[in-house]
């Protein structure tokens, strides 16, 4: 099977590697130049591939595969909306025109509101942010295909080589929400779910993809902290916006999560 990656950056990258073990063909896209040999030198087969609002620039043999995985988050922080959910659209229509028949979207468990309540696949995301609202669009897009069939993947924050989590807020004092728990996964388990969807033709629609351990935000980080030899950070112990995230159809599935207790993990 040849398995295109849209995106084959921190994830993507830790994904074609366990397909490549698997025996798939692999290609890879990048934006960058510089990434081609990086792509190649681990055995993908490397494209540069570009979905721009001045334009679109591929080669159309990356296109020219079994399945695609898209795994391109939108630039939160930089406040991009609707150039992404444009740059999701263009996707589509590439899809459709190459009749790539089996995609796999790499969403976010984002899409879900801080609503105070446990949340799985079959509950209303109901977004509370601009972010999450176009997260939802982006998943929508993708699910009101006919020509093709869609899934999708929504990870919760991410962590692993090159993310220790003890960075994200060392040596930061009073931070809000101390009580809320974390919906994380680890790379190795969001790549062995993606594989696990791969090898499965028939899986389809939403699946959620976060550790089934929900530690609050002050224990984990702290913890986090500790590991990654950062200062320890300083929380507010209290209880605002919160969700936890189940992934009921990987339970039905059995998967098993390689992490399940973040407080006892080596990071």
């Amino acid at each position: 099977m040849t398995v295109s990656i849209l995106g084959c950056g921190w994830f993507g990258l830790a994904l074609a590697n366990a397909l490549l073990k698997n025996g798939e063909i692999v290609k890879g896209s990048t934006t960058s130049e510089a990434k081609l040999g990086l792509l190649a030198n681990a055995g993908v087969i490397p494209y540069l591939v570009q979905f721009e609002e001045n334009g679109e620039q591929f080669d159309p043999a990356f296109f020219d595969c079994d399945l695609l995985v898209v795994c391109i988050p939108p630039k939160i922080k930089s406040g991009e909306t609707t150039a992404f959910l444009n740059k999701i659209n263009s996707i589509i229509a590439v899809i459709n025109e190459y009749n790539i028949l089996r995609v796999i979207y790499i969403g976010s468990t984002g899409v879900y509101g801080d609503l105070g309540i446990k949340v799985d696949e079959s509950k209303d995301p109901q977004p509370d942010t601009a972010s999450g609202m176009v997260l939802l669009q982006a998943e929508q897009a993708f699910q009101n295909q006919i020509s093709f069939k869609a899934t999708i993947v929504r990870f919760g924050g991410l962590v692993g080589p090159g993310r220790h989590p003890g960075r994200f807020f060392g040596g930061k004092k009073d931070i809000a929400n101390g009580l809320a728990p974390v919906n994380l996964i680890h790379q190795k388990d969001a790549v062995g779910v993606v594989v696990v969807i791969v090898n499965d033709n028939n899986l389809r629609g939403v699946f959620n993809a976060c550790s089934p351990d929900h530690p609050s935000r002050s224990d984990f980080y702290t913890y986090a902290a500790e590991q990654g030899g950062y200062e320890k950070p300083e929380f507010v112990e209290e209880l605002k916006g919160w969700k936890i995230v189940k992934s009921a159809r990987l339970q039905e599935l059995n998967y098993d999560f390689e992490v399940k207790d973040w407080l006892a993990f080596r990071f």
